[in-house]
Order: structure tokens, then C-alpha cells, then sequence
């Protein structure tokens, strides 16, 4: 009976470390600037907010040609997500956190948002 109990604690100790580093453990933050496509409230059952920014930069495509790269990202903030909604198609510089998987009540992405760094 001791050695259930102590399986059974070492299973909820693994499970608990995984669900930690999965969905709350920041893997990486930075910044990211582009033009904002879209910024959105949607959902079944948790309303969350969404965003797209499009950045331009060389790709890989035909030499010299311009492309396009869509970062799509989740905000957790209503403040944010307001300066967002009303300043569509301006440039930002959005600062954001990585984590390895996204929570339904957080947002449909991995990215989320947490600061407006800049504006133009």
C-alpha cells in the first residue's frame, strides 16, 4: 500500500512539473515590429483577444523581392487590447512572451502579448 502511495505521488509530482513547463513556463520574450492587420475578440466558450501583425523584410523568395511575415499573437490585457483595436494598420512594437503551449482561456497562440513598446 506504501509503495502505491508513493507511485501515485511521484506520477502527480511529473504530471505537475510537465502541465508547469507546457503551458507556464515562459520559453522565450522578445519584441516584435510590424503593421497591425487585425486585432479581434473571439471564442465559443472563452472570449479571448487576437491579433496579426505584418512584418516586411527580404525573404527567401526571388532575389531583391520583398515578403511578408504574419506574426500572429494572443493578448491577455483589455487595456492593450483596446489600444490595439483602435489603432489598426499603425506600426507597432509589441512586446511579447513564448510559452511552449497555449490555454484555451489565454488565447488560440503561444504568443502572448503583454506590452505596447512603441507606437508610430
Amino acid at each position: 500500500m506504501k509503495y502505491l502511495w508513493v507511485t501515485l505521488g511521484v506520477v502527480l509530482l511529473f504530471l505537475g512539473v510537465f502541465i508547469w513547463y507546457k503551458y507556464f513556463f515562459v520559453f522565450g520574450e522578445g519584441v516584435k515590429s510590424g503593421y497591425l492587420n487585425y486585432a479581434i475578440k473571439k471564442g465559443y466558450v472563452f472570449k479571448t483577444y487576437e491579433g496579426k501583425l505584418i512584418q516586411e523584410g527580404f525573404g527567401r523568395g526571388k532575389t531583391g523581392t520583398v515578403t511578408s511575415y504574419e506574426f500572429e499573437f494572443s493578448v491577455k490585457d483589455p487595456e492593450i487590447f483596446k489600444q490595439l483595436e483602435m489603432n489598426s494598420g499603425k506600426t507597432f512594437d509589441l512586446h511579447y512572451k513564448e510559452y511552449n503551449g497555449a490555454l484555451p482561456w489565454r488565447g488560440n497562440t503561444k504568443y502572448v502579448v503583454d506590452k505596447i513598446v512603441n507606437m508610430k
